[in-house]
């Protein structure tokens, strides 16, 4: 099996880079050191091909694992034949893997394992083999008849040797491989309430009575059906018209129409089929579509934590970050440019005479340049009451409400509690609430990416593969974007190519001890950050005013020296060189092609020294909404509101119009064109108008169109 090959066909790449991919992954490359430092080698994949090789990679090992342990079981049973092996040697999917061990896997007492003891065996040999020897039914049925085998007549040997016929049908893998197909294409769902749910409304009322195609139901409503399940309100049920897969099975192994025991064959058949053939396959292909969905879900979980980590930065302004609340204050946080807490207070919504003193005091002893406020509970209350101070006192100081999801997770965290052991949970709450505004991505990392609440049944999905797909994203957003090696925490060094937490720890550490770093190279000093995660590392992590003008860039210290030839030959020093957008031009980039460095390295460097280090974020934009809307009652049909997008999901996306609950754009509402993904037209925090279309204060429901707006 040529899984280089396989791999290559089933992402439309070549062999040749795949084998390039899984060289480098041996060697202990990572995903964003391949797609960014040796696009020569991979014929320039980027980061999401490499991980789908991963991936995939991973995939055939644990096939390879598996193929092991099921040959050794099958061999200690004897029953392993070049044939056999050779089918599971050639398998190369893992469902069809398990069919072929089936007939050999360790089970439980079976109708068909008590024949057996009961030596039937070779009765249902004949009646397999289907050729008539001239013996009546009674001369063949009478020698199986054993009363102290418990086969008191020769129906009970009959019916002994069907048990044994039905187990062979429903183990044998083309069968099993057919009817799986045509469950996917034919099946249908039936949903139905349980008993103790029938005369009682729920949120899953509206699959009570339901049925839908299982190839035409989207992911979204498989999962709500799961979720109504595991709740226990609702029953699901996968149906089939049972009449061709009886044909087929009836073509596949009836053989002699005229057979003595052909009745019993036909019984077997109908047997085999209803109680452990489709009972069994109806569970693996409602298995398998949940997985799909599961993963469909994962997908849109990762994109919109993506796009909230790749929020844009307010940058480098003085904060202060307010974590609302009715009963216990609103704490205040005041934040330097660069994240250092300075102090704190504590307003109530109940007491504006103290807010009123308090918060322009604070505003003008730290020179803050902005408020951010978290759009939790009391959130458009305390936006209210900071802007008509601020109105009053005639300041102009930015009010932005931030997303504080997980922020209480945080607050709670060992690394807060580390970082600040004397502050109270909420004053740690708007130190975060504050961060996030300054940069969402150092902040948010330090966060259990399923506490940020931008996904669709995140509980419910398979927490392995969401995880893996969260760390992943994380991960590749946290070295597309770079990090400055002397203010990142070891949260987000963590994530950086090539370190974990014990290098990011140290990295920190050593900061602490020795000060800050000078160039790139210092971080060999760092102990147990050897050259391999040096070369990992390096290109992902910036020094912004460094001893190196490169090292503030994303160009490789490996390609230090090309930059130094580039320089060299337009006539000036690298620091000249970078920022220099006309003696760069003037580099001729074709003489520094070598076997190792070629143009799609080259191209990156000259991009770098153009803007070295770039962030490939957006431009920070303040969204704007709408004075006196600050409750679902304020809304009326017909308003046209700006918003932030919070949550993308399958059926459309949820935007924040400043008012406590959300509303739904749904995905007929986005655009004048079919949509067929609300990831096509949206992501989260970006900012959209919409237009009100309904307004359920009761159910705390609002209907959203973008579409109506233009």
């Amino acid at each position: 099996m040529d899984i280089y090959q396989l791999i290559a066909q089933e992402l439309d790449i070549s062999p040749d880079q795949v084998k390039a991919v899984a060289v480098l992954l041996e060697g202990g490359a990572t995903v964003p050191f391949i797609s960014r430092y040796r696009k020569e080698a991979t014929g320039s994949l980027n980061e999401v091909q490499v991980l789908d090789i991963q991936k995939r990679l991973a995939y055939f090992q644990e096939l390879a694992d598996r193929k092991t342990t099921i040959l050794k079981t099958i061999a200690s049973q004897g029953k392993l034949t070049p044939e056999l092996q050779t089918e599971i040697e050639a398998c190369t999917d893992k469902q069809h893997l398990e069919d072929l061990y089936l007939p050999y896997k360790p089970k439980r007492r079976t109708r068909a394992i008590i024949a057996r003891e009961k030596g039937l065996e070779p009765l249902a040999d004949f009646i397999w083999q289907q050729q008539n020897d001239g013996r009546t039914r009674s001369d063949i049925l009478t020698p199986f008849v054993n009363v102290e085998k418990n086969v008191a007549t020769e129906d009970d040997a009959r019916a002994g040797a069907q048990d044994i016929i039905a187990e062979r049908i429903a183990e044998e893998a083309a069968v099993r491989d057919w009817l799986r197909k045509y469950a996917f294409r034919n099946g249908v769902l039936t949903v139905s309430v349980r008993k103790d749910w029938k005369d009682k409304p729920s949120k899953f009322q509206d699959y009570y009575d339901y049925q839908e195609a299982l190839n035409t139901i989207p992911h979204h409503r498989l999962l709500a059906v799961r979720r109504g399940e595991k709740e226990g309100v609702l029953s699901t049920l996968i149906e089939l018209d049972d009449q061709r897969p009886l044909q087929y099975l009836v073509r596949q192994f009836v053989r002699n129409p005229g057979f003595i025991f052909h009745d019993a064959l036909i019984a077997a058949i109908e047997d085999g089929y209803t109680r452990l053939l489709f009972p069994s396959i109806s569970n693996a292909v409602w298995s398998e579509y949940i997985t799909a969905a599961d993963l469909s879900a994962i997908e849109v979980f990762a994109s919109n934590a993506r796009n909230l980590l790749l929020a844009p930065p307010a940058g480098q302004r003085r904060v202060m970050g307010i974590d609302p609340g009715f009963r216990t204050g609103c704490k205040l946080a005041i934040l330097d440019e660069t994240g250092k807490f300075l102090d704190y207070g504590i307003i109530h919504l109940h007491n504006e005479t103290a807010a009123i003193r308090l918060i322009p005091t604070l505003l003008r002893k730290h020179k803050i340049d902005i408020i951010a406020i978290g759009n939790g509970t009391a959130g458009r209350e305390t936006e209210a009451l900071v802007k008509r101070i601020l109105n009053d006192e005639g300041m102009q100081t930015p009010v932005v409400m931030v997303n504080e999801a997980g922020a209480s997770v945080y607050s709670a965290s060992e690394e807060a509690r580390e970082e600040f052991p004397d502050l109270d949970l909420t004053v740690r709450g708007a130190i975060s609430i504050g961060r996030r505004l300054q940069d969402p991505l150092a902040e948010l990392v330090k966060i259990d990416p399923k506490s940020i609440g931008v996904g669709q049944y995140q509980h419910d999905v398979n927490q392995k593969e969401l995880k893996n797909a969260l760390d992943n994203t994380v991960m590749l957003t946290v070295n597309r974007v770079g990090v400055n090696l002397n203010t990142a925490s070891k949260s987000l060094l963590k994530y950086v190519s090539g370190l974990g937490s014990t290098l990011a720890e140290n990295i920190v550490k050593y900061r602490e001890n020795t000060g800050r770093f000078h160039q790139r190279r210092d971080l060999l000093k760092v102990p147990l950050l050897g050259p391999k995660a040096f070369e990992q590392a390096a290109g992902f992590l910036r020094i912004p005013d460094g001893k190196n003008p490169l090292d503030r860039s994303a160009v490789h210290p490996e390609r230090y020296p090309v930059v130094e030839s580039m320089a060299k030959k337009v006539g000036v020093g690298v620091t000249e060189l970078v920022g220099d957008s006309q003696r760069i031009e003037a580099i001729p980039i074709q003489e520094f092609v070598t076997d190792e460095v070629g143009l799609p390295t080259l191209k990156d460097i000259i991009a770098e020294l153009k803007k070295p280090g770039l962030d490939p974020r957006d431009e920070f934009v303040m969204p704007q909404f709408m004075e006196g809307v600050n409750a679902i009652e304020d809304l009326t049909e017909g308003m046209i509101l700006e918003g932030t997008v919070t949550n993308v999901t399958q059926f459309g996306a949820f935007v924040d119009v400043g008012v406590h609950q959300d509303g739904l754009v749904h995905i007929s509402q986005l655009a004048n064109r079919f949509v067929k993904d609300p990831a096509e037209i949206v992501s989260v925090g970006q900012i959209v108008k919409v237009k009100v279309m309904s307004v359920d204060v009761e159910r705390k429901r609002i209907g959203l169109s973008m579409k109506a707006v233009g």
